[in-house]
């Protein structure tokens, strides 16, 4: 069947043979990233704007069968002052791209897709590569076979990967840890994240085993030092052409941080301390006595709210509470002191397993922008960043990534405080800014990354973080290819943020073209391709 092309404002949005590929197979979620300076070397402008044209037509015209949100990020085209040509551009693979099983899932649709983003001139894609599924069943028994099937595939179509190594479990998709990491942990749950009910987080290991040998006789930096080496080996042949970039996990969801709050998603509470587990109070009594308050190691915070408690329920967070006593700084040092540990024994032991492929290697901190504006910052507290008078731990993750000359995957760079509840005393904006102020002072650049939902006004707000003069941000990755990511309307949205980024622009006809359907020209083209 021919397939008439829909113009429709500044992109054509999918030839119908792609774009029901890419929507009836509904892949799993959103990620992106891009390398307009060196787009001239994949297409020329006329064959580029060619392919886009064979590529295209309307949103509205494709009946997809993927999911479409009321929600949908409408880009709004902002003036073209300044060239984003530095900022490559990616777009993550679903979660679940590889199944527990290692099984490749959705193989025609991952397929389709990656087409997509190649002819609108995305430079790569980003793979996740769970623990728990490389290494499920035994130590040492690595199976990756699923992963260098996706890697091929990803060469084959000309585009470059950015490999993620996630040492966390995932709910959704349900991936956890590895099978005998789990059997281990079932004799010995002191492995775990533990709260102060008791409650276990099951989906990372507790930074207080980082060196604790709790798995077979191993600690976990040896283990992770086996899994980074079996990595490189096998994808000795990708390494420096088709992977360009490691993103190394750092904790929950591979961000650095404590896992605070149990889902992805902050709650209108506080979060709660995660350090109940055995290794940790042994940690923090060891601590104790050696600043000589033994007393203030026998457990944490007896005053702080639970996860969906308001900071000020109880009195911790409160102005002039426990968090800003002699206690307050000698217990949230000590917490916040682990994380930056675990931070430089990972950071520390991948640049050493990566020396001399010239790879560049990344670490992701997550953007805790809930009640932000609070002179306690709640939700940071409780995640292990501290910054009270000479406490700035984020100068202190900077300085840590510096030392490993690793890059900093800030997400959110898609929010706004406007679009924050009041309530809330939200500021992602601030927040995002005193971290990027951290990176500069200590030469970190910046790599960017969206939320996991879609939000009102994000593309425009992306683009304003990428023309930050003040911060070095060479890649951005869009979270995550997907069902709703294909849907039409977000998916032309996504498209003439791509144009955007590339400062591509569109000859005077179809600029003329787009003025038409807009006056109602494109109407009558969509009702007979949706009578087709």
């Amino acid at each position: 069947m021919e397939v008439s092309v829909i113009r429709n404002s500044q992109a054509r949005i999918c030839r119908e043979e792609l774009a029901y590929r890419v929507n009836k197979c509904c892949i799993g979620s959103e990620f992106i990233s891009i390398k307009a300076r060196n787009r001239i070397s994949l297409y020329g402008e006329t064959t580029r704007r060619n392919e886009i044209k064979k590529l295209c037509c309307s949103q509205r015209s494709i009946r997809c069968e993927a999911v479409v949100s009321d929600k949908a990020p409408f880009f709004k085209s902002t003036p073209r002052t300044r060239s984003l040509k530095g900022v490559r551009l990616f777009v993550g693979l679903p979660l679940n791209t590889v199944s527990d099983c290692n099984i490749v899932n959705h193989t025609k649709a991952i397929a389709a897709g990656l087409r997509a983003l190649k002819l609108l001139g995305v430079e790569g894609v980003e793979l996740p590569i769970f623990w728990g599924v490389a290494e499920k069943e035994s130590p040492g028994n690595y199976r990756w076979s699923g992963y260098l099937a996706i890697a091929e595939m990803v060469k084959k179509m000309g585009l470059k990967l950015h490999v993620s190594l996630c040492f966390h479990g995932s709910k959704q998709p349900n991936i956890p840890l590895p099978d005998w990491v789990t059997r281990i942990g079932e004799t010995k749950p002191g492995i775990y994240f533990t709260d102060r009910s008791g409650s276990q987080y099951k989906e990372c290991l507790s930074f207080g085993v980082d060196d604790v040998p709790v798995l077979d006789g191993k600690t976990p930096m040896e283990v992770y030092r086996c899994f980074l080496e079996s990595f490189k080996s096998e994808f000795s042949d990708y390494l420096g052409n088709t992977i360009t970039g490691i993103t190394i996990g750092l904790g929950p969801d591979g961000e650095l941080r404590y896992p605070s709050y149990q889902t992805r998603k902050l709650s209108d509470g506080a979060g709660e301390f995660q350090c109940y587990d055995k290794h940790m109070l042994a940690a923090l009594k060891h601590y104790a006595e050696a600043n000589g308050n033994p007393l203030w190691g026998l457990s944490g915070p007896h005053d702080a709210p639970s996860y969906d408690q308001q900071p000020n329920s109880s009195a911790f967070f409160s102005d002039g509470g426990s968090w800003e006593s002699e206690y307050g700084d000698f217990f949230l040092s000590w917490y916040s002191s682990l994380l930056v540990s675990h931070a430089d024994r990972v950071l520390s032991l991948a640049s050493s397993a990566f020396s001399g492929t010239g790879l560049p290697l990344c670490g992701k901190l997550p953007l805790l922008h809930q009640w932000h504006k609070l002179r306690s910052r709640p939700s940071e507290l409780t995640a292990g960043f501290y910054c009270n008078g000479d406490h700035d731990r984020y100068e202190a993750f900077a300085e840590t990534f510096a030392k490993s000359s690793c890059k900093m995957i800030m997400p959110g760079m898609d929010l706004s405080d406007e679009h924050q509840s009041l309530d809330s005393l939200s500021s992602p904006e601030s927040l995002l800014a005193h971290i990027k102020t951290c990176c500069k002072k200590y030469g970190v650049v910046v790599s960017g990354q969206n939320s996991t939902v879609p939000i009102l006004g994000g593309f425009e707000r992306i683009i304003e973080n990428l023309k930050d003069e003040n911060t070095v941000i060479d890649l951005f990755t869009y979270q995550r290819m997907g069902a709703l990511f294909f849907s039409p309307d977000h998916f032309h949205a996504f498209t003439e943020f791509v144009l955007n980024l590339s400062q591509f622009k569109l000859p005077e006809d179809d600029l003329r073209a787009e003025k038409e359907e807009d006056n109602g020209g494109g109407k009558t083209l969509t009702t007979s391709m949706q009578a087709a």
